[in-house]
């Protein structure tokens, strides 16, 4: 079984050496065998659709055509379905040869799935950077932050930016920043102690992403503190209280709501 510093070796050496890599977080790129794919190479939105489809849908099991023209075209056909096939199959493997099988796209009969050991999708890789990090966090301080920092550096923005009004892409959405903010945060933790400054640094980052997050606000009080900056700590308090006002109506957490105490009592 290969230990968590081993996985994120493998990790880091698969993105140098996959022969296909994408990009769906802050925009959409591909590149092919180490080249920038040029996006006239795709022709029709259709074909690009398509592939972020698979990509929103690569943890399920096989995608029935059927069901991937219901969702991504209202007035879509089968020959749309075959000529945006068509379309990822020629730019991802511009020189395969006719009459043999795919590569990076398989087909079970009516059912399509990306092949994801050929494929480095920078959400995927997120996610399997974050869960080592988690793995880790109570044992291994030292793994734990490179495989948070090796997230952090993943993440270039939303996911999918182009496709925000597509139901199919909320999903992936909505977990990319959870994963993120929960990256920032933990990292945040781990540094509290030896790091204090990289922690009000890490918290800003996550409250930029979303102004609402409590735990942000806690660390950033915890960072303020341990640099002797007590007003600062104080008037993050007051800004977290005045956001969760706006944003919910509701008081800070019990623990914000201590802590703030605690900070009071300092003489």
């Amino acid at each position: 079984m290969s230990t968590p510093i081993k996985k994120l070796e493998e990790l880091i050496a698969f993105q140098e050496h996959a022969p296909i890599r994408i990009q769906t977080l802050g925009q959409f790129t591909i590149w092919r065998t180490g080249e920038k794919v040029d996006p006239k190479e795709w022709g029709r939105d259709k074909t690009v659709q398509l592939l972020q489809y698979f990509i929103s849908n690569r943890r399920r099991n096989a995608l029935h055509k059927e069901k991937i023209m219901d969702n991504l075209w209202e007035e879509g056909d089968d020959r749309d379905f075959k000529v945006a096939l068509h379309g990822i199959h020629k730019v991802l493997e511009p020189e395969r040869p006719s009459r043999t099988e795919p590569t990076y796209v398989i087909r079970q009969g009516v059912s399509y799935q990306l092949n994801l050991e050929k494929i480095w999708i920078d959400i995927d890789i997120l996610e399997k950077y974050i869960v080592i990090g988690n793995e880790t966090f109570g044992t291994d301080h030292s793994c734990a932050k490179k495989a948070y920092k090796l997230a952090i550096a993943v993440y270039q923005g939303a996911y999918l930016p182009n496709r925000i009004y597509e139901d199919w892409s909320s999903e992936e959405r909505e977990k990319a920043q959870l994963l993120i903010l929960s990256a920032y945060i933990s990292l945040a933790e781990i540094l509290l102690e030896e790091n204090p400054l990289e922690t009000i640094r890490l918290t800003q980052n996550a409250l930029a992403i979303d102004p609402t997050w409590e735990d942000a606000y806690r660390l950033q009080m915890q960072g303020y503190l341990a640099k002797g900056n007590r007003p600062q700590a104080i008037k993050t308090f007051q800004k977290c209280e005045q956001v969760l006002d706006t944003e919910y109506g509701v008081d800070p957490l019990p623990q914000t709501k201590e802590l703030m105490r605690e900070i009071q009592e300092i003489s």
